[in-house]
Order: C-alpha cells, then structure tokens, then sequence
C-alpha cells in the first residue's frame, strides 16, 4: 500500500525559524497519561465511563463477533470429522400370497435397524481461496481491536474535556461570586450613603442596578456548572450524589484546572499518525478488503474436495415365529470429489469485481483519515501554540485591568472621580479574569486534543490483560 500520506514534517510545530518545537518529554508519555494529572476525581470517572459506554461496548462485541469468524475461516483449510447414529424400525406385511393354486399368509416381518457410522471431509485449497479468507478474518479481527482501542481513547478525551470545563466553570463562579459579593457591599453602603444625602440617587441607582446584574452573572454561572455535573453523571454513569462527591470531595482541586503533563510530538507525522488506533483499524480495512478479492477469485476456479466414511450396521428381524439377531453390515467409502464452475451467469466475476470495488473503497478511506488525522495534530499543535502565546498577554491585561479597577474606585471614594467609570473599570477587570480562566481551559483542552490525535491510549487494570494486535503493518 507504500507510506503514508502524509507531509515530511508538521508544519504548526515549528518556530520562526523552521526548526522542531520541543514540547519535552516522549511519545511513551502518552502511555496512562491520565494517571499523571494525579486527580483522583478524573480518574474515577474516566475508569467509570470506560465500562458505561455505548461504543466501547459496541466496539468490544465487534472484537467476539471476529474472533468467532476467524475461528470459523481458519477451521475451514481443516479436516471435519463428524459422528452419526441412527435406529430405524421398519415393518413389511404380505398378504394374498398365492402359491401353486394355493393362498398362504405370512406374518409380519418387524425389522429393528441400528447404524453408527464416522464420516470425514476435506476441501483441498488449490487456489490459496481458504488462506485468503483467513487473512481476511485476521484482519477483521485486528481492525475491530483497532477500532475498540480507538472508542475508549475517544470516550477518554471526552471525559476529560467535560471534566475541564467543569473545572473551568467552577472557576468563574469563583471570579463572578466575589465580584457579585463586592457589588453588593458597595450597593449597601452606597444606599445608606444616598440616603444621608451624600451621594446622588443616580449612583446609588447605578450601583444597585450592577449589584443585580452581578447576582444574575452569578447564577447563571452557576446553573452552568449544573448542567456540567448532569453532563458528567450521563457520560459516567455514575449516581449523581458520588459524581458531586468526586467534584467537591477534594477541596484543593476545587475551580483548579488539572495541569497536563507536557509530551513530545515527533517530527516525522508517519511516525505518529501509526500510532493512532483509527488510523491502524483502517489500514487492517484495506487489509480485509485485499484478502477478499483473492477468496473471490478463488471461487472462479476448479474446488477439490476428499470424503470418505465408516459405517457399521446391525439389524435385528422379528418373524414372529422366529428372530434374527445381529445380522451385521460395514461399508466404507473415499475418494475425491471435483467441482467445476461452468456457468453462473457472471456472478463469481461481479463479486470479484464487487471486491475490488471494496478495496478501492477502503483505501480512500485509509488515504482520507491520514489527512484528517494530519490535520488534527496540526489543530492541535497550533491551538497549543496560540493558547501559550495569547495567555501571558491575557494576565498581564488582567492584572493591568485590575489596577485601573482599584485606581478608579480610590478616585471615586475620595470624590475625585464617577461611579459609571469606576464600574466600567470593573467590568473590563471582570472580564479580563474570565478571558483568562477561558485560555487555561483552551490550553489544557489543546493538550487533551493533542494527546487524542496523537494517538494517545487508554490504560488501566482492567485493559492491561485485553487483546493487544499489531495493527500498524502498512501492506
């Protein structure tokens, strides 16, 4: 099938100077790369999701359905022997017997038929048809491995985007809950300061009608971080009380983003992209997919069967007046048997034609989900790079933000300055936090979407005694 198709190098991982990134680490890192965030609220409900969801399941059970064709294809190229028995009872009556002039009658014959016999058969494989279509067994079954690899992966990076985005909601209720608290103070104090007299009623109006928005950000924020928890109790599976016990349970991983370990991605995309199970199932496809147009073409051809059997035979005859036991019989049969195709009115050349249809099928396929593959570790490589950049100028605006907020509160308390620039200030400095809780979140997600189209994998206790294929072969 030659190499993949793919570029010499990946472009989003070079610097100005057209030369690697080093992101550190190695492609081995990717290897329970879940276990070194060292929370142990994520690792549960990944290990959770694994055994509840619907396309791992799917995805194991295609596993059994190829493994018993496999068994099926390889059982095949052998000999079968088979075992059969048989008791038969049978009857002949005679009546109006006329011998010499005379009428006799003789009685029933009852006869009792017992027979066990061994019968054995062979398809010789003149055309490699039988060989191609274990092949093609194999490669069904390493390709739905492949692909069972590939769900959990998936159903991995989608718990942990889900779990992130908790986390990160978790933190805007954090930065909108104080703002609101703040609001509410200055709402309070400034009422009772309006009241005296000593500020106009249009500020105290201004402050209370901020004070309200700052209650309404918060609980919408709020509501937000509940529809996470719902979201991560479906994909779990888990009850609600323990997936909010997992969340909460651990208070220093309250509204903190996991903190993803760094790992490298190499230069060479063939390199990586072969690592992904997707990439590797479609591959064995196109496997499949060859191996069946030889067991179609074989069928075009003469097929060479050898049979024989064994059978031994005992009849017991009941004359009424006298029995007959044990009389004995033993036959024996082999030789071969050869099948010529003459006529089929084209069909063994349309399901030859069928099946290269299929590879050419499968091939595009293989060829389009290299590029798509490409072009997710490049996404992922330019999210990462992006994110890295834009967040440091994003804390300094927050912290600059910031320090006008309380410049221009200082000047409002002292009279000097006016309550809609100082809550402008506010805002700016609210919304500079969450853009900054937002590239965070956008980082950590950039390295569970690098992880996911590098082909990261999923590993746990239970996986460790799974089937594992060498599903990357490139034939």
């Amino acid at each position: 099938m030659g190499p993949l198709p793919t570029a010499s190098r990946w472009y989003s991982s070079l610097d100005n100077d057209g030369m690697p990134i080093a992101h550190g680490g190695d492609t081995s890192d990717l290897r329970r790369w879940w276990d070194r965030f060292n929370d142990p609220a994520l690792s549960r409900l990944l290990a959770a999701a694994q055994k509840e969801s619907a396309s791992v399941a799917a995805a194991k059970a295609h596993i059994e359905q190829a493994r018993a064709s496999l068994i099926v294809s390889n059982a095949s190229a052998l000999p079968s022997l088979d075992v059969n028995a048989g008791i038969t009872q049978s009857g002949i009556n005679i009546s109006n017997l006329n011998v010499g002039g005379q009428s006799l009658t003789i009685p029933p014959i009852d006869i009792t038929m017992y027979k066990v016999g061994v019968q054995s058969s062979w398809e010789v494989d003149l055309f490699g048809g039988l060989a191609r279509q274990s092949e093609a067994s194999q490669s069904q079954l390493e390709s739905s491995t492949a692909s069972w690899h590939a769900a959990r992966v998936a159903v991995a990076a989608t718990v942990a985007d889900a779990y992130v985005a908790y986390r990160a909601c978790e933190v805007q209720v954090k930065l909108v809950a104080a703002d609101a608290e703040s609001l509410e103070n200055s709402a309070r104090l400034l009422g009772v300061i309006g009241d005296a007299g000593f500020r106009p009623q249009a500020d105290v109006a201004l402050i209370k009608a901020s004070s309200a928005d700052g209650k309404r950000n918060l609980q919408e924020q709020q509501t937000q971080c509940e529809r996470s928890i719902k979201g991560l109790v479906a994909i779990s599976g888990l009850r609600e009380g323990e997936v909010r016990q997992l969340l909460t349970g651990t208070t220093e991983r309250v509204a903190q983003l996991p903190d993803p370990l760094p790992f490298n991605i190499d230069a060479m995309p063939a390199r990586v992209l072969l690592q992904r199970p997707d990439i590797a199932a479609a591959e064995r496809d196109v496997a499949e997919a060859s191996a069946t147009i030889g067991v179609e073409r074989a069928k075009q051809f003469p097929k060479l069967s050898l049979t024989g059997n064994v059978s031994r035979m005992l009849a017991n005859l009941d004359l009424n007046v006298i029995s007959v036991m044990g009389i004995g019989l033993q036959t024996w049969s082999v030789g071969p048997s050869l099948t010529l195709p003459l006529f089929d009115a084209g069909k063994r050349v349309a399901n030859t034609r069928a099946a290269q249809a299929q590879y050419e099928s499968a091939l595009a396929n293989f060829r389009a989900k290299v590029r798509t593959a490409a072009k997710e570790v490049e996404e992922a490589l330019l999210r990462l790079d992006s994110a890295g950049k834009r967040l440091p100028q994003a804390r300094l605006a927050a912290d600059e933000y910031q320090k006008n907020f309380q410049a221009m509160q200082e000047l409002y308390q002292v009279g000097l300055g006016s309550l809609i620039d100082a809550e402008s200030a506010r805002r700016s400095a609210l919304s500079a936090q969450v853009i900054v809780a937002k590239l965070e979140q956008e980082r950590v997600g950039a390295w569970i979407a690098l992880y996911r189209a590098a082909g990261g994998s999923w590993e746990d206790s239970a996986s460790a005694a799974k089937p594992k294929t060498d599903a990357s072969r490139v034939q």
